[in-house]
């Protein structure tokens, strides 16, 4: 009995094991059957499916074999047979023209002819109707027989279904279309010489939901058109219940062209196929070259799958609930074993955990004491707690442990240590010792707490060397730029760049400094954003015309907007951050979006965007330190690695952050995020600078045009298009970016010119990225036209008009001239050039006898145009003529 029962845990503990083996061989079993079922109840549904197919198929088969030999008794025997006075008694009707009604007692099939016909093609009409009367008799399905004569030509149509009253009601329509097609088919047929039998595909009569195809055979005659005979086999009937008739058609087997043979047919065969997410099973139609083919989607296949195995699947997958229920259960139940008797595998997991035990107490870095009082013996321990063991005495320990809340401390050798005590929850009169030398302790922390004030005092040191050394480099830096600068040759210029750059590079690592010692002070002040920008374009210039890039200024803010911050911090990261994206593009534009957030009015963002190459992920990293990864560089230098640092720095303390995206070869996207409240703007009705002027904007570039129209309509401004101006509309500035369209006084926009330059007479290029260089330029040319206003208008000035009266020609000329100019505002808008150069011509003849000289050169320049037919120089010097008129008048 002792035996039996020392024996009984080790056997009970193999009982979870085997359970859960059993279980996951069930689940294995399980799974294995269901995906057996599931295949057999597929391949049992296709084919029973194919089995309908093929017996579908067999009945079409059977019913094209007898309407062949129907087809041959009829051309053959019916419609060649001969009978004596038989027509006497037959009589027709005239539906419309072309089309005969056949009269007979009959009226299981009706017969209809179309087109001109004979009284023998009237009495075979009326054989071959009586043969189909007892064919179709029994017939519930509609069926029809279309017969093109090749004596006289003429159709006729035998069919089951009410022809009379079809072609006299509502479906005369469809009865003619029906019939024309068949027509234009056998007319195919009869002049393919190669194919006596053809085949259509299925189709479906609308009004009764019938599908047929058509068996069309073609008979030769010598010396006259071939006859065909053509019938519609319906298949309504042939097709069982739970197929819907839609999903059948009709395909050409080209596998049994291939192998039909003349002397013995195919056998009968089924493919299945799975097309994207249908079924397509197909039958050959033997002696046919065609093939069945039965289309049916995925989720049916499933359904009805599902539906005839759906109890036994229900078993199936309450079955494998039960097994996974079982073998979660079993697997997670603990083994009951005993200490003594255990098995050799669980032995060696207790061995191994033991070990690890041991090795983890030994590595701790303080003294581990687990003793038990009962036994009075230790049961775990390290070296550290062996060391002072001898020196213990445990006793005393636990009872003044005990009233101090388990926290002693003892003197050891000289050396302090700290002891604190714990009851074991699962043997309590076990308790645990920890062992700390607080020597050591203190020692550690007074080495910590030395390191931290030496790291101080590095960092100290550091900050004032940078500064110390950034002063001491400032004044020689700044000296050597100056005396590089008064050289004045090339060389000079460029020691002079080189020295200017030194000493930028100085200031920003001042700067970076005092950012970083939180030294930095910023100055809020109250300024423009567009003032602002006018002042970053005129010192980024120079660098971007040197690599032939294009900058645009997209400035989304209200005219006049003011902010209140830091002028010199904002201007400062704009201009590192262009001049950072120059040095990374090669080709293309640099453009600088500036616009309000939606969320806050006081938060701006600008967008600084370039086409280059794009940073790389370690320049982006320069963004948390400076200096951290090389950056790209040009043939003019590399790009500074403070920038991004710096420019982030900087933004922080504008109370926002900068944020960068890169694409490789697509370039770089800087969005600068700062916060800088608004001014308070008073409406008032002021007068804009430019109210009431319109301005012509021929301007090809769609982001040149919206910056130069959002500028003006900000002054007040109107602008319009060449496409939009109306023909004696007048306006008063022309600004342009072709210089071949500056025909006249205006602006030619660019976005490389410096300010404001004239480059002729009423005519200036001024740059549209700077707001008050185009408000100069259009203040000048403003101010030149009224001068010119006042001295035409003046006595002094009107010598031509005092010349025109004195000619005595002024009356004519008032007559004539001012039709002149509106003819040439009309054959303007009609773009007749020839009637326009002779309007021009004989307003430049009248110029000339009347020697008005400027009208004179107005039209030759005119006539120039004409021939170069450039419509917007022609409407602008039109224009001009019409003023200079006036001006006379």
């Amino acid at each position: 009995m002792s035996r039996s029962d020392t024996m009984t845990p080790g056997k009970f503990s193999l009982i979870p094991g085997n359970l859960t083996r059993f279980f996951l061989l069930l689940i294995i079993v399980l799974l294995v059957t269901l995906g057996v079922m599931i295949q057999s109840a597929v391949n049992a549904w296709l084919k029973d499916k194919s089995y309908q197919v093929v017996d579908i198929t067999h009945a079409m088969h059977k019913r094209i074999d007898t309407w062949r030999y129907a087809t041959w008794q009829i051309y053959d025997n019916i419609a060649a047979a001969t009978s004596g006075n038989a027509s006497d008694g037959l009589q027709e009707t005239r539906l419309k023209q072309d089309v005969y009604y056949l009269e007979k007692p009959r009226r299981k099939t009706e017969a209809l002819i179309f087109g001109s016909h004979d009284s023998s093609t009237l009495e075979m009409t009326q054989r071959i109707s009586t043969y189909l009367d007892t064919l179709w008799g029994a017939e519930t399905v509609p069926w029809s027989m279309y017969y093109l004569n090749g004596q006289d030509n003429s159709m006729i149509l035998i069919s089951t279904l009410p022809l009379k009253d079809l072609s006299s009601g509502f479906k005369e329509s469809t009865i003619g279309s029906i019939v024309d097609s068949r027509r234009a088919e056998m007319l195919q047929q009869a002049n393919a010489l190669d194919e006596r039998e053809s085949f259509s595909a299925l189709r479906r009569l609308a009004w009764q939901n019938g599908y047929y195809f058509t068996l069309r055979t073609t008979f030769n005659q010598p010396g006259h058109l071939a006859t065909v005979v053509a019938f519609d086999l319906p298949i309504n009937d042939l097709i069982p219940p739970g197929m819907p008739l839609d999903s059948f058609r009709l395909d050409t087997d080209n596998a049994q062209n291939n192998l039909r043979s003349t002397d013995k047919e195919s056998t009968d065969s089924v493919t299945i196929n799975f097309n994207s997410s249908k079924i397509e099973i197909a039958s050959s139609l033997n002696s046919t070259g065609l093939r069945l083919v039965w289309q049916v989607p995925f989720g049916t296949l499933l359904l009805e799958t599902l539906q005839n195995i759906l109890l036994p699947l229900l078993l199936n997958i309450g079955l494998l609930a039960l097994a996974l229920f079982g073998y979660i259960t079993f697997r997670h139940q603990p083994g009951r074993q005993s200490d003594g008797l255990a098995p050799t595998g669980n032995s060696n997991e207790l061995r191994v955990m033991r070990a690890f035990n041991e090795e983890i107490v030994s590595l701790l870095p303080l003294g581990l004491l687990v003793h038990d009082q009962e036994a009075n013996r230790t049961v775990l321990s390290n070296k550290i707690a062996d060391h002072l063991l001898p020196h213990l005495n445990l006793q005393n320990i636990t009872s003044m442990a005990d009233q101090h809340q388990g926290v002693i401390q003892a003197t050891i050798n000289n050396e302090l240590y700290e002891i604190r005590q714990f009851r074991s929850q699962v043997a309590s009169r076990t308790q645990i010792f920890i062992i700390r030398d607080q020597d050591r302790e203190v020692l550690v922390n007074k080495k910590l707490k030395q390191a931290q004030r030496l790291y101080e005092k590095n960092q100290q040191g550091r900050a004032a060397f940078m500064q110390n050394i950034a002063e001491a480099l400032k004044q020689p830096v700044k000296a050597l730029a100056g005396e590089a600068a008064a050289l004045g040759d090339k060389e000079g210029n460029q020691l002079a760049d080189h020295a200017e750059a030194l000493a930028r590079l100085v200031d920003e690592i001042q700067l970076a400094n005092m950012l970083e010692n939180d030294s930095w002070k910023g100055q809020s002040t109250l300024f423009s954003i567009q003032d602002l920008i006018d002042e970053v374009v005129p010192q980024v210039l120079p660098v971007i015309k040197r690599k032939g890039l294009q900058l645009l200024i997209n400035n989304h803010l209200h005219a006049n907007e003011e902010r209140h911050g830091d002028r010199d911090a904002l201007l400062r990261i704009l201009l590192l951050l262009i001049q950072y994206a120059v040095t990374t593009t090669q080709i293309g534009k640099i453009t600088l979006e500036v616009s309000m957030d939606e969320s806050a009015e006081d938060r701006l963002t600008f967008r600084i965007l370039d086409t280059g190459n794009g940073v790389s992920n370690s320049e982006i990293d320069n963004l948390h330190f400076p200096f951290l990864n090389a950056t790209q560089g040009d043939q003019y230098g590399k790009a500074n690695a403070l920038t991004f640092w710096l420019c982030d720095q900087l933004a922080r303390k504008l109370g926002g952050h900068l944020n960068i995206k890169a694409r490789e070869e697509l370039g770089t996207r800087y969005s600068l995020h700062v916060k800088m409240a608004v001014r308070a703007q008073h409406e008032e009705a002021e007068e804009k600078l430019l109210d009431d002027v319109v301005a012509m904007i021929d301007i090809t570039s769609s982001e040149i045009r919206n910056i130069v129209v959002r500028q003006l309509e900000n002054w007040g401004a109107s602008c319009i298009s060449p496409d939009e101006r109306l023909l004696s509309q007048e306006y008063d500035l022309f600004l342009t970016d072709n210089p071949s369209n500056l025909t006249s006084s205006g602006l030619l926009l660019s976005d490389d010119e410096a300010g404001v330059r004239k480059i002729g007479p009423g005519q200036l290029r001024v740059n549209f990225n700077m707001s008050n260089a185009m408000q100069e330029a259009i203040l000048q040319l403003i101010e030149e036209q009224l001068a010119q206003e006042d001295v035409m208008e003046s006595p002094l000035g009107g010598d031509e008009n005092a010349e025109l009266h004195a000619s005595g020609y002024y009356a004519l000329f008032v007559d004539t001239v001012p039709d002149d100019v509106k003819r040439l505002y009309t054959e303007s808008a009609t773009s007749d050039f020839a009637a326009l150069a002779q309007t021009a011509h004989r307003l430049k003849g009248v110029f000339a006898m009347l020697n008005l000289v400027p009208g004179k050169q107005l039209c030759e320049t005119l006539e120039h145009l004409i021939r170069e037919k450039d419509v917007p120089g022609i409407e602008n010097y039109i224009s001009d003529i019409d003023a200079y008129v006036k001006s006379l008048l």
